[in-house]
């Protein structure tokens, strides 16, 4: 962990603690240990070869509980990274002990546990983040500043969609069980439609939706399309297939067939899943840090490369005098005097966007500035989610009333 910026100036280091040291946390931690603003002082999980790596790895102290993490009095914020059943419970165990907190996304299983935890942080006085969506990433960013600016006139309409392998990548219990949050729905639709409603300005007035669910290798759904109308009357629509047939890289020039698995290893893993041979609690630990698959994971994080259709999927923003797409290092804008490519704000690396979370708790906790990715933004990226699975089952158009603006 770097004690001071590269100029050899002192700064406030916000000291930090992490809940779930699985998967999503093996993306967080690297970025941690390279803030000039974050200590990482404490995880706690229940496992222990992962308590045992992050301890030799990171220098901080380990707990197996969340309770006992947050006794410590030199954590001052918790990232919670258990998985989705608990983000509510562990968010509020957090408040309550006075620390601030960021959950990963799903905030929550049900709108009823999010509003519990947006009570929590406002009776405890502490800071509750949205984090983990791929809104933070740079190229989201750099779109939602030239839409603002006017540059190709008022936002018309937003498409994105999205082919991944993501029902082929080893999963947990609760991953394959939809009342625990399973399933692309859940895990997959946050960064979507945080993104569109970051774009369009937040408020979503009503959406119609479908999902479905035809591997017999996977009890959950892999696939959800949905139609959202915002209050203003943009139009966006979203879809999402996880089955891995085809992966969206494929559908930039310089993009290819492989995404976490080339196409023979998907061949393959499909294959286990429908004969029941693969070992999927080995293949998962394997991913966690520590485990010998966990560079597939945190490989290119700091290694400039250019964007390829991934989770998110391609997104197109349509303007009254053009239209936005992302390129291999920037944004392409397409209008009447042929295709320009914007370069990201800052120069970003197209691929790496955790910093930005880290960047909004600090900012928030040290310097009390305002949350994007707020409590009640969270909720409202939570609603839309559920109103897709609820417009599936009830083949109907599901009106919104916990929308809240984009800053």
């Amino acid at each position: 962990m770097n004690a001071s910026p590269k100029d050899g100036s002192s700064v406030r280091k916000l000291r930090v603690g992490v809940v779930g040291v699985g998967v999503g946390a093996a993306e967080i931690l690297p970025a941690m240990e390279g803030s000039d603003h974050i200590q990482l002082v404490a995880a706690a999980d229940t496992n222990p070869r992962i308590l045992e790596v992050f301890k030799q790895r990171y220098g901080g102290k380990t707990y197996s509980t969340i309770e006992a993490l947050c006794a410590d009095p030199e954590v001052e914020a918790v990232w919670v990274a258990t998985p989705n059943r608990f983000h509510a419970a562990h968010s509020i165990i957090a408040a309550q002990h006075g620390k601030h907190v960021v959950v990963e996304k799903p905030m929550a299983t049900t709108m009823q546990e999010a509003e519990a935890m947006i009570e929590a942080s406002i009776k405890h006085n502490v800071k509750l983040i949205c984090g983990h969506t791929q809104s933070f990433l740079p190229h989201i960013r750099t779109m939602r500043n030239i839409i603002l600016s006017g540059a190709v006139g008022r936002l018309c309409a937003m498409h994105v969609w999205a082919y991944s392998d993501w029902m082929l990548r080893p999963r947990s219990a609760d991953e394959l069980d939809i009342n625990q949050g399973g399933g692309v729905p859940f895990r997959q639709a946050p960064h979507q439609v945080d993104t569109l409603r970051l774009l369009g300005g937040g408020l979503v007035r009503s959406v119609r939706g479908t999902t479905g669910q035809w591997f017999k290798g996977r009890p959950i759904p892999g696939y959800y399309s949905a139609f959202m109308e915002f209050e203003d009357g943009t139009p966006a629509t979203l879809m999402h297939n996880g089955y891995g047939y085809f992966v969206g890289a494929e559908l930039v020039p310089w993009g290819s067939q492989n995404h976490h698995f080339t196409v023979d290893e998907r061949i393959r893993v499909r294959k286990q899943l429908l004969d029941g041979s693969s070992d999927e609690d080995h293949a998962k630990d394997n991913l966690r840090i520590g485990g010998s698959d966990e560079r597939v994971i945190a490989a290119g994080r700091s290694v400039k490369q250019p964007w390829v259709p991934n989770d998110l999927g391609m997104l197109i923003v349509s303007c009254e005098h053009g239209d936005l797409r992302q390129s291999p290092f920037g944004i392409f804008i397409h209008n009447d005097k042929g295709t320009e490519d914007v370069p990201l704000i800052g120069n970003a690396n197209p691929v790496s966007g955790r910093s930005a979370e880290l960047e909004e708790l600090y900012n928030a906790v040290v310097h009390d500035k305002p949350v994007q990715h707020s409590g009640p933004w969270g909720m409202a990226t939570l609603e839309v989610c559920l109103a897709i699975m609820q417009s599936a089952r009830e083949r109907k158009e599901i009106h919104l009333s916990h929308q809240v603006a984009a800053a």
